[in-house]
This record gives structure tokens, C-alpha cells and sequence, in this order.
């Protein structure tokens, strides 16, 4: 299995077109999960998606393949692991990264994960997001 410890990642760039027609295949599939995601992790911990709280499915997943805007690109025995930055259109500076693998002798790519992320505080609390800003930047992720 390929980790940022095997992989080495390409530096992060604007889409360039083969990014942009694996990203197009994904779309069903990502605004699915994003909604997925969104009301399971709503059962138990909104925090994942408080910067969107305020967007309805229909807006959280009104993205098109012009909203992606950074990706970054490793490549494994196995294949392409492509990583992408994907603006939330009807939000305020709101972005999701998802990870997506294609395989070396298949068509299109299969969505691997939306990156949520867990971290903890000094004081032992965590905090948890699936919504990010323009600054942060796209890193490895496995989930």
C-alpha cells in the first residue's frame, strides 16, 4: 500500500487536463459521499462540517470540475494517487480535498477518500474538519 513514506508527491499545481477529466468522472460519486459524509458525521460530530452548516446539500454539492483548483500528483507501482483541492462554490472560502487512485490500465479514476481530519489540542480536546480554507494546503492523507 502506497504512504507518503513510499510515495513521493509532486509539488501542488492548477489542474491540468488529464486532473480535470478524472475529477469530472468522480463528481457523482464525491457529491454523494460529500453529503454522506456530511449527514453521518452530523449524528455525532458536526464539527467535521461547521464551516458549511449554514449550505443545504444542494449548495454544500454545487461544484464543477472548474472548482478544482490545486492538485497534486504521486505515482506508485500501482498507479496515479491523485490528491485535489476543491472549492465550495456557494460557501464563503470553504474547500474539501478528496483522494482519488488510478489504476495503470484502468479508465477512470475510483474515489479512495474525502480527507477529514482529527487533531489534538494541548489540553486532550479535539478538533475535527472535512472543510478547509485556501491556506491549508494539500498533504498526503489516507483518510
Amino acid at each position: 500500500m502506497a504512504t507518503a513514506e513510499t510515495v513521493e508527491m509532486g509539488p501542488a499545481h492548477a489542474p491540468k487536463t488529464e486532473s480535470i477529466e478524472a475529477f469530472t468522472s468522480l463528481l457523482p460519486h464525491l457529491k454523494r459521499e460529500l453529503q454522506h459524509l456530511r449527514h453521518e458525521t452530523n449524528k455525532h460530530e458536526m464539527q467535521y462540517f461547521q464551516a458549511t452548516a449554514d449550505l443545504p446539500n444542494e449548495q454544500l454539492t454545487n461544484f464543477s470540475s472548474d472548482d478544482l483548483k490545486e492538485v497534486r500528483v504521486a505515482t506508485s507501482a500501482y498507479g496515479v494517487h491523485l490528491f485535489g483541492k476543491v472549492l465550495l462554490p456557494d460557501s464563503e472560502g470553504c474547500y474539501f480535498m478528496f483522494r482519488a487512485f488510478i489504476a495503470g490500465e484502468a479508465e477512470g479514476a475510483k474515489l479512495h477518500c474525502i480527507h477529514m481530519e482529527e487533531t489534538e489540542r494541548p489540553d486532550g480536546d479535539k478538533d475535527f474538519r472535512a472543510i478547509f480554507g485556501e491556506g491549508d494546503k494539500l498533504e498526503w492523507f489516507d483518510v
